[in-house]
């Protein structure tokens, strides 16, 4: 049975001390059940996609609403940009060069039109220099475990915290409870927003597939991940499906990008063409192989595809 890196990476688990970000962690998950629930997913193609792939072709704050959009984000799309289809947020084109940093201080001189970093650990001064680059800039949260090194970690009930996922300190959220967790998820997007973030990538977002201490479900999931897009939607962020790849023909009307780890490596990055489909950025990431190995797919299918050390630090190998 394979294990497989899901979420965020690995390396030494340590609380982040006051002037460091904390370090990415992962989840293993079990490879029979998410191998067959993406094969199911990419069978569930139409048939001249699966062609195109091989290459031949308002409510109260307390309900966790927010309407209006923050201050300091730019109305200027970077990588094309869009209105996402029948708003005002944000939507990068399929293709868009990207860097994805989560640990150290942001190195704001990659030449890219997009950074994905951490919402907590960075303020609105470095989202502002990176617009003054011209850059777009997506905001990193936890959704779908309660983190202990967080500032609100204080606000999830001890009953909405599950399992732990593998490395101390985080356990899964139980997602049924929406009641609970729509107005802390709103919270963070709020962050996001006044921070001037451009859109959010929520993380953990197929609980479903792992053994989280709550009997949850693929509907439980749909409703949790539709509903996160909303929160988004409602503060003017644009929003992006982090790996689920066996629901992405479910949610990708409902998402504006997809973020996804080492596809290429598992063979499985034909699930994500009905975001390519609809011009929408895919932003991949590979750890182990080499970019040899999977930018020539990559390119095809139409991927934002980089090579990242497990830190998740600067870093970085774009495929050319």
């Amino acid at each position: 049975m394979r294990t497989r890196r899901a979420g965020r990476t690995t390396g030494p688990h340590r609380r982040p001390h006051p002037d460091r970000h904390p370090r990415p962690r992962p989840r293993r998950r079990s490879g029979p059940r998410i191998r067959a629930a993406v094969l199911a997913a990419v069978l569930a193609l139409p048939a001249g996609l699966l062609a195109g792939c091989s290459g031949t072709e308002a409510r109260p704050p307390s309900d966790g609403s927010a309407p209006g959009s923050g201050p300091g984000r730019p109305s200027a799309t970077a990588g094309g940009g869009g209105d996402g289809g029948g708003g005002t947020h944000w939507r990068p084109k399929a293709g868009t060069p990207w860097q994805w940093q989560l640990s150290g201080r942001v190195d704001t001189g990659v030449d890219v039109p997009v950074y994905d970093i951490d919402g907590f650990e960075n303020d609105a001064e470095t989202v502002a220099r990176l617009h003054a680059d011209g850059r777009k800039v997506i905001c990193y949260i936890n959704a779908g475990a309660w983190e202990d090194f967080r500032p609100d970690r204080d606000d999830f009930p001890r009953a909405v915290r599950g399992r732990g996922n593998g490395w101390p300190g985080e356990r899964w959220l139980d997602i049924r409870q929406t009641g609970v967790l729509r107005p802390l998820m709103a919270r963070r997007m709020d962050m996001c927003r006044d921070k001037g973030f451009d859109a959010v990538e929520p993380d953990l977002m197929d609980g479903y597939l792992n053994r989280t201490g709550f009997p949850l479900t693929a509907r439980h999931q749909l409703a949790y991940n539709r509903m996160l897009a909303e929160l988004a939607h409602e503060r003017g962020l644009a929003v992006g499906l982090k790996n689920d790849l066996p629901q992405i023909p479910e949610l990708v009307g409902s998402f504006d990008f997809a973020v996804n780890e080492e596809c290429a490596e598992f063979g499985e990055c034909a699930a994500l063409t009905p975001f390519i489909e609809q011009d929408k950025a895919v932003f991949h990431a590979e750890y182990a192989l080499d970019p040899d190995d999977y930018c020539a797919e990559s390119e095809r299918l139409g991927l934002s595809s980089l090579r990242k050390r497990l830190s998740l630090d600067a870093w970085r190998r774009p495929c050319p």
